[in-house]
């Protein structure tokens, strides 16, 4: 994503490097500069009490240890201070959004006021929406993929709905070509200058879920800006997954989710980034008081004054104990330096594909990206024999203690996340797909 060919190798220069022995993996643990990192996650274990091959990053990120201590640590400040836990905890509850500044600051590449933990992203893309999707006269279209998120195509149908708009021509849904599984961002480009001053949003993800596609955002936010509209972003598989520079990409405005790569656990608390050029237009929001300007917040006015930069769309306190574990691993992605852990996921997928390719060529497609800068953590792979067969060997899988994840109708998705996961679990993996895919003809 926006990677320079400079410090992105080509997919042939990295699969010359891999050899499709389980001594060249263990050599690459070995080496790894990052795997003490693994021992700061909790590691799901099997049948056979040793820890499953957990490829499903890109779903739910395992539990830094840290995270139970921190969880801990608030229930027993509620316990012990009740309602002056808001003042005197450890981490006073009343400024804790305070708390993820930095570390998100880190993985979106924005100004510390262009961002803010808050709610969870779908409520966040709504609170965005309500800003940054203004329909007026003939410019109301929303430009999405065609296949979307199915959260993402609900929330825009139901900002369709709010504002008494037709999906019908309204929604402009944008599939890959004929024969292809992934989206040309020529094609992208060539959307976004059709609709021309018809479009009011390009709303995009900064890598698509199914297929593991990895976007030029700023391309592709140059482009929207172009004509006129809006881009909004929706990062919930590129956070903690590609190193991002929101700000200099010139986004309008993104979300996220914090459970998948930033490991915050179920239900974490979400985020969303507002570029600083919006801050003195005061574009229209859904306010609330966790919004207002913290200096003036409990004098109660009735008159709302937003706080500076994002944190003005805030609409509630933060839920503290399931924002805590995302304190755990924003500490271990500003320890980590960006740059390794890029490296490694792309050396992890690479090493992926070398594998599939000599031990599963005939049984699988892999419909992710071949370019590295094009694709993130994650490999989608089809199961060659239908979606039936797909499915069988995806449970054989489970049943021998490989956790990975299926979508509908055929995919078979995985995700080697870089702080977390070996070289080895990579061999161990196809070794168990190709005997599956032996086993189910």
């Amino acid at each position: 994503m926006n990677a320079s060919p400079s410090t992105v190798a080509s997919q042939p220069e990295l699969l010359s490097q891999f050899a499709a022995t389980r001594d060249f993996a263990q050599d690459c643990d070995a080496a790894d500069i990052l795997a003490p990192y693994r021992k700061q996650f909790e590691l799901p274990v099997g049948a056979s009490g040793q820890p499953v091959i957990y490829l499903c990053g890109h779903s739910l990120g395992l539990a830094p240890r840290a995270a139970l201590d921190y969880v801990s640590e608030e229930l027993a400040e509620w316990a012990q201070l009740g309602v002056m836990g808001h003042h005197i905890a450890t981490r006073p509850w009343i400024d804790y959004a305070q708390n993820f500044t930095k570390g998100l600051q880190h993985v979106t590449g924005a100004q510390a006021h262009e961002v803010v933990a808050m709610n969870s992203l779908t409520v966040n893309l709504h609170l965005m929406m309500a800003s940054f999707y203004r329909p007026v006269g003939m410019r109301d279209k929303v430009l999405i993929e065609a296949g979307a998120f199915s959260s993402d195509r609900h929330a825009i149908l139901g900002q369709f709905s709010w504002h008494k708009l037709d999906p019908n021509g309204t929604l402009i849904e944008l599939a890959p070509r004929a024969g292809e599984e992934i989206l040309r961002i020529e094609d992208i480009e060539g959307a976004i200058d059709a609709c021309g001053n018809e479009l009011a949003l390009v709303l995009w993800p900064g890598v698509q879920y199914r297929t593991g596609q990895a976007f030029d955002c700023a391309r592709i936010a140059s482009a929207a800006h172009r004509v006129g509209a809006i881009a909004g972003f929706d990062l919930a598989h590129a956070i903690g997954n590609l190193p991002l520079k929101l700000h200099d990409w010139d986004i309008d405005f993104a979300v996220w989710c914090s459970y998948k790569y930033l490991n915050a656990g179920p239900g974490a608390i979400g985020g969303c980034f507002v570029h600083e050029r919006h801050f003195g237009n005061a574009p229209s929001r859904l306010s609330g008081w966790w919004g207002h300007e913290p200096q003036t917040r409990f004098q109660m006015a009735p008159e709302f004054k937003p706080a500076v930069g994002a944190a003005g769309w805030a609409v509630s306190n933060p839920p503290i104990f399931s924002a805590a574990p995302l304190l755990a691993s924003l500490e271990m992605f500003r320890a980590a330096d960006i740059g390794e852990l890029r490296a490694k996921s792309m050396r992890l997928t690479a090493y992926a594909i070398r594998l599939l390719r000599e031990r599963a060529r005939d049984d699988i497609q892999i419909i992710t990206p071949e370019a590295p800068e094009e694709r993130g953590c994650q490999l989608s792979l089809r199961v060659k024999g239908g979606a039936k067969r797909g499915r069988r060997i995806f449970d054989v899988l489970g049943d021998h203690g490989v956790i990975c994840d299926w979508r509908e109708p055929d995919i078979i998705r995985i995700a080697p996340a870089p702080l977390y996961n070996r070289f080895m679990e990579i061999f161990d993996f196809v070794e168990e797909l190709a005997a599956a895919l032996k086993e189910i003809a």
